[in-house]
């Protein structure tokens, strides 16, 4: 049983909402990077053989 005045009085700071999108277009492009990357030495490879 809680008794009174031992209670802990917790606020939550709400910080403003900052856009994402310029980091998920980030994202994306090294991940097309990465993958254009990963065909074009796959590609290689298959070519030599």
């Amino acid at each position: 049983m809680a008794q009174p005045g031992l209670e802990k009085k917790t606020s939550t700071k709400v910080e403003d909402q900052s856009s994402l999108k310029g980091t998920l277009a980030s994202v994306f492009l090294l991940g097309f990077f990465l993958i254009i990357t990963w065909v074009g030495v796959f590609l290689l490879f298959v070519n030599r053989f």
